[in-house]
């Protein structure tokens, strides 16, 4: 299992990692909520422990960011000093699946790791499928009625989000970080990439699933109609 921990505190970030890698989940950290955002949708984890004070981007932002324009179903643990019944609901329609006052014991948060993780069980998967769309995330094979499709690095990285993300919009923002982080290229690279995945998923077979939705983003959606 792993978990990234985004917390600016470097003393407390550093507790619960130490705690939760002895308990042997693997762990990554961010110290500020842009760096956290760029890990949580360019890498897959199974849990997120997020802060909810932090330079850059608050936790309650990032944590929206994540669940409405990046669509991203990880669970996620909201750490504060705030205890207030309104902060709480303030986290939890933010999208917190937990939430855990400060000051806490580090057995306290596993527990509530364990459990969390526990609840998000069922919607582990080791292949990904839309209509007649499979990706084998072991063996990276991508296949369409049970024709082998072959994908660049990059739209196998594209392929992945859209979908994880399915039947969702995912905005072009967010996919533009998945794959170049802040250094951005021209402005249509990204239309550039979409083009030859759709070539790939798509032209082949008789019904599209790659759609585009106009200044906005893409999703993939089993469909015989475009959007």
């Amino acid at each position: 299992m792993r978990i990234l921990i985004i917390e600016d505190q470097p003393e407390i970030l550093q507790n619960i990692a130490d705690y939760l890698e002895l308990k042997g989940y693997l762990v990554d950290c961010a110290y500020d909520g842009l760096g956290g955002l760029h890990l949580a949708i360019t890498q897959s984890f199974d849990l997120i422990i997020l802060d909810l004070m932090l330079p850059g981007m608050d936790g309650i932002t990032l944590c929206q960011r994540l669940r409405q324009d990046a669509r991203l179903q990880t669970p996620i643990i909201m750490l504060t000093a705030r205890d207030s019944v309104d902060d709480k609901l303030t986290g939890f329609r933010a999208g917190a699946d937990d939430y855990l006052v400060k000051p806490f014991s580090l057995p306290e948060l596993h527990a509530r790791v364990e459990a969390v993780l526990r609840r998000g069980q069922t919607g582990l998967q080791n292949v990904l499928e839309v209509g007649d769309l499979h990706f084998d995330m072991n063996s990276l094979e991508v296949t369409r009625q049970e024709k082998l499709l072959k994908l660049s690095p990059i739209g196998l990285k594209l392929l992945e989000m859209l979908m994880k993300r399915s039947p969702h919009v995912v905005r072009r923002e967010v996919l533009e970080e998945l794959l170049w982080g802040e250094d951005l290229p021209g402005s249509d690279s990204l239309r550039s990439h979409i083009h030859i995945l759709r070539q790939a998923i798509d032209k082949p077979f008789k019904s599209p699933l790659l759609h585009t939705v106009h200044g906005i983003g893409y999703c993939l959606k089993a469909t015989d109609h475009g959007i």
